[in-house]
């Protein structure tokens, strides 16, 4: 077989027998200095993914009975990263021979952590939630994970108009977020809801009040007292109907679960896109058992193993906690896939609804041990946390 040579193939042999002079040339015309420590990609991205930061706590004030806000700077003098308005942090600290962390909504804007500063409200309700409010003082120490979530507003995803329903201390992320708006950094316009049994009880009053003047429009509604300038009830389709089009906004829902329930048959007469609704997700609760079995945890973690007890009414990760095994995680909630670990032996159950695996990691056997409750011995591998 003949094959018709072509001139532009011949050119491509010609440039072939001189690539490596070419390069020899190039290599001896370069500059003698040396080559940077550092480059400005890599600095970026230690500012927005610095990992595990220690953290100082600088103040404390009452925002409502039960609750207080603790604001925070960075031991190293550095600002905290970027994030978007409604995202969360994780916080991480010794109670007792414990290891305990917790997920928290940001209160600060994003140009305030920049600026160095980074807020949490905070109730006074469960185990490390309870040891801030009660002992937790200006110059303690902890550690924080760097801003995660999805719980943010989406340009692609949303509507402009956005309304958001709080409950109780539900309110943080939703600060944040009036806050970035305020500043010209969220391109949407937002209808607050904000429900709670009395008017003390409402956390951050005074400066969301203040922000009214820059686009927010705030409708507090109280259960338990009627009020002159306070809905009163519950956060209803009728009341929704009163101030915005239900039909074209979108929801963010921030509170307790009896709340998302209500507030989910509300808007069912609305037959709305799933991706209308989003609802910030909660810590993974203890079952209610009336007598929970204790088995043995197994964990393996690189080259250690150690050994602890585990109820059955307590998810994997509090086992570890109270074993003082500084496990991998964040949301607490099934979904950020943090805590990965991989199954090794023994029974398990998921809680409802809060199986957030890919299905690989179904088939190959690794759970998340922030929502895998015990029902017999059992042995896991985690990962090392930072």
């Amino acid at each position: 077989m003949k094959f018709k040579k072509q001139i532009f193939g011949f050119l491509d042999m010609l440039r072939f027998t001189k690539l490596v002079p070419n390069r020899r040339a190039a290599l001896a015309a370069g500059s003698t200095e040396p080559l940077p420590k550092s480059w400005r990609t890599n600095e970026l991205a230690r500012r927005l993914h610095p990992g595990m930061m220690d953290v100082e706590l600088t103040a404390v004030r009452q925002l409502a009975p039960g609750m207080q806000e603790f604001v925070f700077r960075r031991l190293d003098g550095g600002a905290f990263p970027f994030f978007r308005a409604g995202q969360y942090i994780s916080l991480q600290g010794i109670v007792g021979e414990s290891i305990v962390s917790r997920p928290y909504s940001i209160v600060s804007s994003p140009r305030e952590a920049l600026a160095g500063k980074l807020a949490l409200g905070v109730a006074d309700a469960g185990f490390f939630s309870g040891y801030l409010n009660r002992e937790a003082k200006p110059g303690d120490r902890f550690r924080m994970s760097e801003p995660s979530g999805e719980f943010h507003y989406e340009t692609l995803r949303d509507k402009p108009q956005i309304v958001c329903v709080a409950g109780g201390a539900g309110i943080t992320p939703f600060v944040s977020m009036a806050r970035s708006m305020a500043e010209g950094d969220e391109p949407f316009s937002m209808t607050l809801f904000y429900g709670a049994r009395t008017e003390a009880q409402l956390a951050y009053k005074k400066e969301l009040d203040a922000l009214a003047d820059k686009g927010l429009r705030t409708v507090y509604v109280l259960s338990d007292e009627e009020k002159p300038g306070f809905e009163h009830g519950f956060v209803t389709a009728e009341l929704l109907e009163q101030y915005v089009d239900p039909r074209e906004v979108t929801y963010f829902l921030c509170g307790p679960q009896a709340m998302y329930a209500f507030v989910a048959g509300q808007l069912a007469k609305y037959s709305l896109p799933v991706k209308a609704v989003h609802k910030d997700a909660t810590c993974c609760p203890n079952l209610a058992l009336d007598a929970p079995r204790t088995f043995q945890l197994t964990v393996h973690v690189r080259d250690e193993v150690f050994m602890m007890p585990a109820r059955e009414d307590e998810t994997l990760l509090t086992a570890m906690e109270r074993g003082s095994i500084p496990a991998p995680n964040k949301c607490r909630a099934g979904g950020c896939g943090y805590c990965h670990s991989k199954w090794l032996g023994g029974e398990f159950c998921i809680a409802d609804g809060r199986d957030g695996r890919r299905e690989a990691d179904r088939k190959f056997g690794f759970i998340h041990p922030c929502v895998t409750y015990p029902l017999s011995d059992i042995e896991i591998d985690v990962p090392a946390s930072e």
